[in-house]
Order: structure tokens, then C-alpha cells, then sequence
């Protein structure tokens, strides 16, 4: 990945505390919201340099999600300036109402200039610290096994994270996003393994977890025994999101990658081939890992003016927002506007439709000329 989509915004901080270890300097915030800020222009695409879609698959399930695993969610999350000792976890454990603690790793890593809050825990041991629907969900854990990403939903739809894709660690190694799941963890945008943590860096034992009766554990015992520079924070049932009013009954869906999305969205127009929007996806945002504004002010994956979004935008994956930062709506939207402008009936119908997209033949041409490399890598 070039650039991970903007988080936009400043956060509304809960609590900031900053550890120095082997690595350097460490930060990380626990935050309530999130707001947008703007990314840089999309970087320019190479002629007919097309990038092959065959990794961004869909997670396959393996494996039965969680019998037996009696959940203990945490009722508490607490950072420490540094590695917490085996005697301080003892004794967290003996506090009042806790019935449980666990210590994992954790830190702030960055991709593309973007603060991304991450835990890092062995999935064996972890399992029971997540809500009964995570726990039982076997995408989540095969992603850890296998050293990738598990975001939280949340932070999915914030960042545009879209399942399958890999992005580039600023100074560390390429993730991908595997699994998604609604972690319940204030500030925390995603878990990935003990092992690929070391790899990026997060600092050692940080992170505590507590258990216990759901608001009777006392913060002022967690901050003596971790420091008054730790922070605490309180954790909440996750409520489910309200079902919009006016879509009661409509079931939000969502593709696993930016290859699925292509196709189908391209059903919404017959005649459209996918492999058109594919190459719009590639020029515009590289899938969606560079996504604006752009200097003339185009938002999201598909660099859609927001005067032609509101006339041309749909609510593709069904959750009651027509979302132009969604790749589940940004997709969808480029084949109605295209449709719209009589690509389904190719040739220069085609071709006119893609100028309205961008009006420039050199554009037309280079678009049509990386959905013909699509075509022929995936005949």
C-alpha cells in the first residue's frame, strides 16, 4: 500500500501517555471519536501498470469459532509506561472484584503519516477476552495464526480498510487486513499476533486487561499499582449500531475485497465490464490505499467530486449511508454514474462515459488500456 486512508481528524483524547524503550519513543491514545483529515493527491499510475488483484481474496473460514470458550470480557483497559512485572500483574489480580487479568503488548504504529492503535496477544490466550460473537468467529483467529490483521470495525469503516488488502507499515513490514470484528476496546483499532508485534515494534507487556463484576472495579487501585502516568479507562458494553429508520429491514452486505466489490458492482450496469472499474479503481486510488482529497477536491476510492456523488452515489452494501470514503459504496457508485452515461453499451459509449468520469482522452485511453491488461491477466 502507498497511502492508508485518512482517519481525518482530530481525536478527543481520553488519556496520553508516552513510554521510551529500546525502540524509541512510544505513543498511545485511548479516544472516544474520530474526524477526518486530509490525505495527499493520489500518486500517478504508470501506463498499462496493472496490479494484480489475485491476493485480494476473501478470508477462508477453517476450523469451528469457539465451543466450549466461556467468555470473560474485560471490564477495565489500562497502558502502563512500560512492561508491567509478573509481581504488579499478581496484584492487579488481587484487587477487589477482579477475577481476572491478562498483560499483552501493545503500540501506535503508522501507515502513511496515520496513527493506527494496535494490540498484539496470542490468539490461544485471548480468545476468551473477546465478545461470545468474536470469539466464535474463525476468520478472526485464522487471520492471528497466520501473522495478519484483525481490524475493528470501527476502525474499518473509518481508516477504509477493505478486507484482502495489504498496507505498508511506515519503516515495517506490509499487513493484511484479514478479518474484521468489533473489538469492544476504547481506542484500539485492531489485534494482530504476539510475534508480528515484536516485528513492528510495540513495546512489551504494556497492556492490561481486567476482569471482573461489570462496574465495580476500582480505577484509583489499577493507577497505584501501575503509576499515576498510566492511563485507565472503563469498558463498556458495545452496543450494536441503531438500524436507520428509514431501511428497517434492509441487511447491510459487504464484499471481501476490492476484486469482489469490482464485480459486483459492474452487475448494476449490464454490458459494464468489471474490469473497467478495476482500472478507474487503480488510476484514482491505487484500490483504495491513496484516497484524497485530491488537489481538485475528489474524495475516496473512487475520487468522486462531491457535487456528482450526491447525484450519482448509492448505499451499496445496504447499512442506510451513501458513503462516499466507502469502498462498499464509493464502487457501486462509480458503475451508476458510469451506467448513467451509456457505458453498458461500449464502444464509444464507452468511451464517452469515461470521460465524463474524468474529462481527458489521455485519461480515457489509459483507463481502457489497463482494463484490457485486466481482462487478459484474468481470462
Amino acid at each position: 500500500m502507498s497511502a492508508l486512508p485518512s482517519v481525518r481528524g482530530l481525536m478527543v483524547v481520553l488519556a496520553v501517555v508516552v513510554s521510551v524503550g529500546a525502540a524509541g519513543a512510544f505513543a498511545f491514545t485511548l479516544s472516544e471519536d474520530q474526524e477526518k483529515e486530509k490525505d495527499p493527491a493520489p500518486s500517478a499510475v504508470r501506463k498499462n501498470e496493472t496490479q494484480h488483484l489475485d491476493t485480494l481474496v476473501p478470508v477462508k473460514e477453517f476450523g469451528q469459532g469457539g465451543p466450549g470458550i466461556t467468555v470473560t470480557p474485560p471490564r477495565m483497559l489500562a497502558i502502563a509506561r512500560g512492561t508491567v512485572p509478573k509481581q504488579t500483574r499478581l496484584a492487579l489480580g488481587g484487587l477487589k472484584h477482579v477475577q481476572k487479568v491478562i498483560v499483552v503488548d501493545a503500540g501506535s504504529v503508522k501507515v502513511a503519516g496515520t496513527g493506527v492503535n494496535l494490540l498484539a496477544v496470542e490468539p490461544s490466550e485471548y480468545r476468551s477476552w473477546t465478545p461470545q460473537a468474536v470469539a466464535d468467529q474463525p476468520e478472526v483467529w485464522s487471520a492471528l495464526a497466520r501473522g495478519e490483521l484483525v481490524a475493528d470495525t470501527s476502525a474499518a469503516r473509518r481508516f477504509g480498510l477493505v478486507l484482502g488488502a495489504s498496507y505498508q507499515i511506515d519503516g515495517g513490514p506490509r499487513l493484511r487486513v484479514a478479518a474484521s470484528a468489533t473489538l469492544g476496546l476504547p481506542g484500539v483499532d485492531g489485534i494482530v499476533s504476539t510475534e508480528v508485534g515484536r516485528r513492528l515494534g510495540l513495546m512489551e507487556g504494556v497492556a492490561v486487561l481486567l476482569h471482573g463484576k461489570a462496574g465495580k472495579i476500582g480505577e484509583a487501585g489499577v493507577r497505584r499499582l501501575l503509576g499515576e502516568h498510566a492511563q485507565v479507562v472503563s469498558v463498556g458494553r458495545v452496543r450494536p449500531p441503531a438500524r436507520p429508520r428509514s431501511q428497517p429491514d434492509k441487511q447491510v452486505v459487504r464484499q471481501g475485497s476490492y476484486l469482489d466489490l469490482y464485480k459486483s458492482a459492474a452487475t448494476r450496469c449490464p454490458g459494464l465490464s468489471w474490469t473497467v472499474l478495476a482500472a478507474i479503481g487503480q488510476v484514482e486510488s491505487s484500490h483504495g490505499r491513496n484516497n484524497g482529497p485530491s488537489s481538485a477536491g475528489a474524495l475516496g476510492p473512487m475520487q468522486f467530486m462531491p457535487a456528482t456523488w450526491k447525484a450519482y452515489g448509492v448505499d451499496g452494501d445496504g447499512d442506510g449511508r451513501k458513503d462516499i470514503w466507502s469502498p462498499y459504496d464509493a464502487v457501486p457508485g462509480a458503475a451508476n454514474y458510469l451506467c448513467a452515461n451509456g457505458a453498458g453499451q461500449g464502444g464509444q459509449k464507452l468511451r464517452k462515459a469515461v470521460w465524463f468520469y474524468n474529462h481527458s482522452w489521455d485519461y480515457v485511453n489509459k483507463v481502457l488500456g489497463l482494463s484490457e491488461a485486466y481482462a487478459r491477466a484474468y481470462a
